[in-house]
């Protein structure tokens, strides 16, 4: 079939952002200049410690994919330093595998790419489909995963296949409780970034530190209590649409026993659509809880253009209003930002910000010290 600027866009951004020989699975640009793939983290030679395992897609390495040094990785606390390369597979980090940190050996999440094409519709081998969580490209289900310098990503497109009606195609499904994300990029269009736990009784901490995520429909969702700071959100174009709204930033699913949810801090949000094609948010209650109450707050924040300020909030379903849920914004800024039509944006008093901080949604737990 031919293809859409927008097709080509998106699939040249992955593959171009390590580079063609990295797509072949060569080496990266450190190698090239004849110096280490794994930067200053050692080397299968010089091994940071017994628990660092190095990935390589040139065989440089301990491993030349993700999955397998996560399967040697048994126990806990291991150090997986994975060289530039474009890594197409699918991954799981199991919950026994805590403690386990992923490092992109550059420093730069753009050399580093996990990809695969799965989306909730695509069939499964011996029949049914993936689902949602099924499609995700990576998924972690253990406590105090880190990841640094990464680039999580799902390339399934719409426009490659028309007869899937189950568009969601998740990037990273993120489950466990202090699962930290520095200098990640999440790249997809639905269901991008699934910040979630691994039970309804369950309160995942997570936290994202200056983390890029893209996207399309409910492209930041889940019900963990997550804090994203000095983040950038952007909100992409869509040729299979001809109206407003082309989708959705946020879709949170917060329990409602769960005191907290999403916050977003000092961050940014972009577009690459018309002004006023994307909502901020709406609140996702799944039909296996109908008593949650999505929360999100957005405060100190850049809202671009693309976002329609005068209703930036929508329904999910017509049971469950935005207005009845847990929706607040604190000193934004940008066109998004702008208050017209004040009971379309609930604002946070000072006193009432103060609650509101990553301090108060992370508890006892600190990941931002040593960023």
């Amino acid at each position: 079939m031919s293809l859409t600027p927008a097709t080509l866009s998106r699939r040249s951004f992955v593959v171009a952002s390590v580079g063609a020989a990295l797509a072949l699975g060569v080496g990266g640009r450190a190698h090239a200049r004849g110096r280490s793939p794994f930067g200053r983290y050692g080397s299968p030679a010089a091994r940071l410690s017994e628990r660092t395992l190095y990935v390589h897609p040139g065989g440089l390495g301990d491993h030349t994919t993700v999955q397998a040094a996560v399967t040697a990785a048994v126990g806990s606390g291991y150090t997986l330093v994975i060289a530039p390369g474009t890594y197409r597979e699918t991954v799981a980090v199991s919950v026994a595998r805590t403690g386990m940190t992923w490092i992109g050996a550059s420093g730069d999440a753009r050399d580093v790419v996990v990809v695969y094409d799965n989306a909730a519709g695509t069939p499964k081998p011996g029949g049914g489909t993936f689902g949602t969580t099924g499609s995700a490209t990576t998924l972690v289900q253990a406590d105090g995963f880190t990841a640094r310098d990464i680039t999580f990503a799902n390339d399934w497109l719409r426009a490659d296949h028309p007869e899937i009606t189950g568009t969601q195609a998740v990037a990273i499904k993120a489950q466990g409780d202090r699962s930290a994300f520095i200098r990640c990029r999440f790249l997809g269009h639905q269901d991008t970034l699934y910040a979630d736990s691994m039970a309804l009784g369950t309160f995942a901490r997570q936290y994202f530190r200056d983390c890029y995520a893209e996207g399309d429909v409910d492209f930041v969702f889940g019900r963990a209590t997550a804090v994203f700071e000095r983040c950038h959100f952007r909100t992409l174009t869509r040729t299979d649409l001809t109206a407003a709204p082309y989708g959705f930033v946020f879709a949170p699913s917060t329990a409602g026993a769960n005191p907290r949810g999403y916050l977003v801090t000092g961050s940014r949000v972009t577009s690459e659509a018309p002004d006023g094609y994307y909502k901020l948010a709406r609140p996702w209650v799944p039909s296996s809880d109908t008593t949650a109450r999505p929360m999100l707050t957005v405060r100190e924040t850049r809202l671009g253009a693309g976002l329609d300020a005068v209703a930036p909030y929508t329904n999910m379903s017509s049971g469950f209003p935005w207005q009845d849920q847990r929706f607040a914004e604190y000193r934004n800024t940008g066109p998004g930002a702008v208050i017209s039509v004040p009971e379309n944006r609930p604002q946070l008093s000072d006193a009432e910000a103060g609650a509101h901080t990553r301090e108060a949604y992370l508890g006892d737990w600190t990941p931002w010290k040593g960023c």
